[in-house]
């Protein structure tokens, strides 16, 4: 869509251009919000607008995720801040099971072998082995 899209709104002046523009290159131009042709337009004329392609696409999208509610500066923020939440998220590290080993260790295992003598877990032992 950004290959009809971006033409169209590289010429925008006005508000009533940003409309015409979302109209004749989006084609499912039901599901634009009109009310926010001019935060569109406000976005594409400030001087941090990114060059590249990709960059473009995010900048717009983040700057216009507030709906209007916040300014597209603080919707740009709360998405990074976001972002960065998510990448501090717990998740599992390491996962240890109990084993019963031949060379007589009972405890938890390192690593899906037995501690004591190294021997491996056999796949079969462990449902849903190809998730680890």
């Amino acid at each position: 869509m950004w290959d009809q899209l971006w033409p169209r709104l590289s010429q925008v002046q006005t508000v009533d251009d940003v409309i015409t523009a979302f109209q004749e290159g989006y084609p499912g131009e039901h599901e634009f919000m009109p009310y926010q042709a001019p935060r569109i337009l406000e976005v594409l004329k400030e001087r941090t607008f990114p060059k590249r392609q990709k960059a473009r696409i995010n900048f717009l999208a983040d700057s216009l995720a507030g709906i209007g509610l916040v300014s597209a500066r603080r919707s740009r923020d709360i998405c990074v801040e976001d972002r960065a939440r998510a990448k501090r998220a717990h998740h599992i590290l390491r996962a240890e099971l109990y084993v019963e080993c031949s060379c007589g260790y009972k405890g938890h295992s390192l690593n899906y072998s037995c501690p004591d003598c190294g021997t491996a877990i056999p796949e079969w032992l462990v449902p849903g082995w190809s998730l680890f």
